[in-house]
C-alpha cells in the first residue's frame, strides 16, 4: 500500500502543476480570496456544486467566471428574480406553424459552468428545475431528456442581509450542495490591491490554463487518492455527533432539530481527497476532514428554535463536535 500511495503522490506531483497554472491564471484576476478559490477548485475536483453566502461586491461573480475562462468552458450566468420560470432555465419546445413541428430550444443551463445568482430570489418551481438538473446532470424538455456536458459545476449565492421577496431554500434542496461557503470581507491590503487592479487599468484577458479533458483526467486522479478505514470511522463519526451529539458528551439539549444527511458522509469523504490533492498528497489526512468540514456540514445541521433564540450558530457546534469526536 505505501508503494502504492508513493506512486499516486508522485502522479499528483507532476498533474499538480496544472493545478498551479490554473491558480496563477485566476489570481491574475482575483485579489485574495484564497478560501473561496481553494473551494472552487474542490467542486470541481470532486463534481460537488457550492453555495456560497455573503454581502454583494465580494468578487463571487468574478472568481466564478474567471474561473470558467481559464479552463476554456460555458458560462452562464442566471440572475434569479421572483417572475423567472422553470423554462427560463432549462428551456422550451417552440412550434413551427411552416412545418407544423416542435424544435427544442435549450435554455441557458447548457452549459459547464452555472452562476446561479441570488438563488432565493426565484420561487420553488424555478429552483426544483435547477437542483434537478444539478442531481441528475441532465434535463428533460418534454418528451426528451438531454445529458448536461461535463465537467458540469453550479455555484449558488444567496443575499444574508436581505430576505424581503425571497424564497428561502428547503433543506431537502439545499443538502444537494456539497460545499456551502461564507465569504467575508477582504483585508485592508487586499482591498488596496482591489482599487489599484482595477481602477483604472484596462482589463485582464484569462489565458487559457486548463482543458475541460485534463479536468476530467483530475478528477479520475483524485478518486484514486488514499483514505484510510480509520478516517473513515472518522467521518462517520462525526456525521453521526450531529444527529445524537449525547453519546459523545455534548450536552446541546434540544438545540439541534436535524443532523446531516447521509450525503454528508459521501461528501465529506470526497471533498477530503479533494482537499488532500490540491495540497500535492497521495493520501488523506484527519487535517483535510477538519478542513473542509464546515463547509460540507454548516448546512446540513439544522438548529433548532432554541438555538436560535441563544444565538447558537451550526459553525459553533460544528466546532465542539470537532473538539469532542476522537482523531485517528
Amino acid at each position: 500500500m505505501d508503494a502504492q500511495i508513493r506512486e499516486l503522490t508522485y502522479q499528483i506531483e507532476e498533474k499538480s502543476q496544472a493545478l498551479k497554472n490554473l491558480r496563477d491564471e485566476i489570481s491574475r484576476v482575483l485579489v485574495g480570496q484564497g478560501y473561496l478559490l481553494d473551494r472552487l477548485l474542490i467542486g470541481l475536483l470532486a463534481d460537488g456544486h457550492i453555495l456560497v453566502e455573503g454581502v454583494p461586491g465580494l468578487a463571487k461573480t468574478t472568481a466564478v467566471k474567471t474561473l470558467a475562462a481559464a479552463i476554456q468552458t460555458t458560462f452562464h450566468r442566471l440572475q434569479f428574480t421572483p417572475d423567472l420560470l422553470p423554462a427560463d432555465l432549462i428551456g422550451t419546445e417552440i412550434y413551427l406553424p411552416k412545418t407544423g413541428e416542435f424544435v427544442t430550444k435549450k435554455g441557458p443551463l447548457f452549459a459547464n459552468i452555472i452562476l446561479a445568482d441570488e438563488i432565493n430570489r426565484a420561487p420553488a418551481k424555478v429552483q426544483s428545475a435547477l437542483l434537478e438538473a444539478m442531481q441528475e446532470r441532465q434535463v428533460t424538455i418534454g418528451p426528451q431528456t438531454y445529458q448536461l456536458s461535463r465537467p458540469f459545476l453550479v455555484m449558488a449565492t444567496q443575499n444574508p442581509i436581505e430576505h424581503e421577496g425571497t424564497y428561502p431554500l428547503p433543506e431537502a434542496q439545499v443538502d444537494r450542495f456539497m460545499l456551502k461557503l461564507s465569504v467575508d470581507y477582504p483585508t485592508r491590503e487586499e482591498e488596496k490591491e482591489i482599487m489599484r487592479r482595477f481602477a483604472g487599468r484596462p482589463e485582464i484577458k484569462v489565458q487559457t490554463a486548463v482543458s475541460p479533458e485534463e479536468i476530467l483526467d483530475l478528477r479520475e486522479t483524485v478518486k484514486k487518492v488514499y483514505i484510510d478505514d480509520r478516517l473513515m470511522d472518522y467521518i462517520v463519526d462525526l456525521v453521526f455527533a450531529t444527529r445524537d451529539p449525547g453519546k459523545i458528551g455534548l450536552k446541546l439539549g434540544g438545540m439541534i432539530q436535524y443532523g446531516a444527511s447521509p450525503r454528508a458522509t459521501i461528501y465529506l469523504n470526497l471533498a477530503a481527497r479533494a482537499h488532500a490533492f490540491l495540497q500535492g498528497r497521495g493520501y488523506t489526512t484527519p487535517q483535510d476532514v477538519k478542513s473542509i468540514a464546515h463547509d460540507v456540514l454548516r448546512h446540513r445541521v439544522i438548529l433548532s428554535y432554541e438555538a436560535e433564540a441563544e444565538e447558537l450558530t451550526a459553525d459553533r457546534i460544528i466546532d465542539q463536535i470537532l473538539e469532542k469526536v476522537e482523531v485517528p
